[in-house]
């Protein structure tokens, strides 16, 4: 599927973004007066209003070309959600989505950096690495950051994992947000997040995130993600205003239906 562009800054869009969420709720009057009422998940839309300003000419050329290529509102393509974690279940490792090295442990309720207790204990009790990780269908040649607060029970060493890549973090006995920025393989369909902590070692984890952009932006809690396929341009126009010799201004509205 067709992949919206990301700009040569390596960010997605620019403040400010506008996002609607709607949501349908079915009412089913009875004849006594009562009603029934239930969500309708089916039906949800969602939309974005980016603005951009300053964009070069070859910025806005990309926008210009890959709407013409869409045929404005005709065909959809995939849009990664820039003001959301990619991750889903961002504070619940246990859940399905995360794949963790059998002698990992997760013990819940840890006190975070923000003051709350939704943090978690990871110890791993074997003989060599083990990891956790959660792996997303994302567009691989966007630019990536991931980030994610730890701290060791003592000073130690973990590794951040991005697709084929290791980075060597220090961690010490105080939080501190641990980042790494870079793309996907060039072969792969997906790329693949986490942290692998040495044999015998324990942290103390928070706020896994990804985000289409070159840094960390402040945490977000996710619980689906943030990757929409099938998205489409609201409009089938696209204007655009000439301010200065290689800048330009727009703004794209894009819409996305969980019932297209």
């Amino acid at each position: 599927m067709p992949i919206y562009p990301q700009l040569m800054s390596g960010a997605l869009s620019q403040f400010p973004i506008v996002k609607r969420r709607r949501v349908r709720t079915v009412v089913n009057p009875a004849a006594d007066g009562s009603s029934i009422k239930y969500g309708d998940p089916g039906a949800g839309t969602v939309e974005w209003q980016l603005h951009y300003s300053g964009l070069s000419d070859d910025e806005c050329s990309a926008l210009e070309q890959f709407f013409a290529a869409m045929e404005g509102t005709l065909n959809g393509f995939t849009f990664v959600d820039p003001s959301d974690n990619l991750l889903a279940w961002s504070e619940d490792l246990t859940n399905a989505v995360w794949s963790s090295d059998p002698f990992l442990t997760l013990s819940g309720a840890v006190g975070d950096p923000q003051g709350s207790a939704n943090a978690w204990h990871v110890g791993n009790s074997g003989a060599g690495a083990q990891s956790i990780a959660q792996t997303l269908n994302v567009p691989i040649e966007y630019t990536y950051c991931f980030s994610a607060y730890a701290r060791g029970a003592q000073p130690m060493a973990i590794t951040m994992l991005f697709g084929s890549q290791r980075a060597e973090r220090i961690l010490d006995t105080n939080w501190s947000r641990i980042c790494l920025t870079s793309h996907g393989d060039a072969a792969a369909t997906s790329i693949t997040f986490g942290i692998e902590i040495p044999a015998g070692g324990a942290i103390d984890l928070f706020g896994p995130q990804v985000e289409a952009q070159n840094g960390a932006s402040a945490y977000k809690t996710a619980s689906t993600g943030g990757v929409y396929e099938n998205a489409r341009f609201r409009d089938d126009a696209f204007p655009f205003t000439t301010t200065d010799v290689n800048r330009h201004s727009t703004t794209v509205t894009i819409h996305y239906a969980n019932h297209l």
